[in-house]
């Protein structure tokens, strides 16, 4: 009996491993994620710029509430050291020499002022600078003059005269309207000085900044007009001054 020959088997070929397990594109994950820095909490400088300015702005303003304080302190130790007094002023005589219209709106007057200052201070002196005078009706102005500066002594008393002149004055309507029904009135013509001056203390050899002050007199009635022979004498006898301090704040005055 014959041997049957069987035909060897082949060997099974492996595929290739390309085939098997195809390659895919990386994604950006596995690209990046071998270069990508690690992440680090960056400083805030905006919260430290911040705190500086803060701390700036309290600084700054300790230190205006300090000069307050110490401005204040001194103020304080000025005024019972010193006890200081305002200036005060009285008009004692007030002659109208000339006052007429040449027109019907034009105004010529001419005034003999005498006003009395006093420093009732002890250890202050006041020096002023020229005084800016004006007399007015019912706030219209009639005349203007000036007073040269001075220096007032302590306790002391001076009587200041000049003279107040307008010519040809011009003036509204209704200013000379005004006037005239007062001229003709039985109770007078009110008359009000006014003086504008800038005045500064003097103590131990120092000098404070200038200050300006007004200067405003009522109560003086002038019941007669002025004639060629003699002036008109006005009533002073219910006068009263007022002194104001102005102080001038960027372009306003207070």
């Amino acid at each position: 009996m014959a041997d049957r020959v069987y035909p060897t088997a082949k060997p099974a070929t492996s595929a290739p491993a390309t085939a098997a397990n195809p390659a895919f594109p990386a994604t950006k994950a596995q690209l990046y994620s071998n270069t990508r820095p690690a992440y680090r909490p960056q400083p805030h400088h905006r919260r430290r710029s911040r705190s500086r300015c803060c701390s700036c702005c309290l600084w700054i303003i300790f230190l205006i509430l300090l000069q307050l304080v110490i401005a204040a302190a001194l103020g304080a130790a000025f005024y019972i050291f010193y006890r200081p007094h305002r200036p005060s002023f009285s008009v004692t005589s007030l002659k109208v020499q000339t006052l007429n219209f040449i027109t019907n709106s034009h105004l010529t007057s001419s005034f003999n002022l005498n006003i009395t200052a006093r420093n009732r201070n002890k250890k202050l002196v006041f020096i002023y600078n020229p005084m800016a005078i004006s007399i007015l009706s019912n706030d219209v102005d009639i005349g203007d003059g000036i007073i040269p500066s001075f220096v007032h002594g302590k306790k002391n008393t001076t009587l200041l005269k000049t003279k107040i002149a307008s010519s040809g004055k011009e003036l509204q309507s209704s200013e000379v309207s005004t006037l005239k029904a007062d001229i003709k009135s039985k109770s007078g013509l009110p008359l009000k000085v006014r003086l504008d001056t800038k005045v500064r203390l003097k103590v131990l050899g120092l000098k404070t900044p200038r200050i300006g002050i007004r200067v405003n007199c009522e109560g003086i009635r002038v019941t007669s007009l002025p004639t060629a022979k003699a002036p008109a004498t006005a009533s002073t006898s219910n006068a009263k001054c007022k002194v104001d301090v102005r102080v001038k704040i960027w372009k306003w005055t207070v």
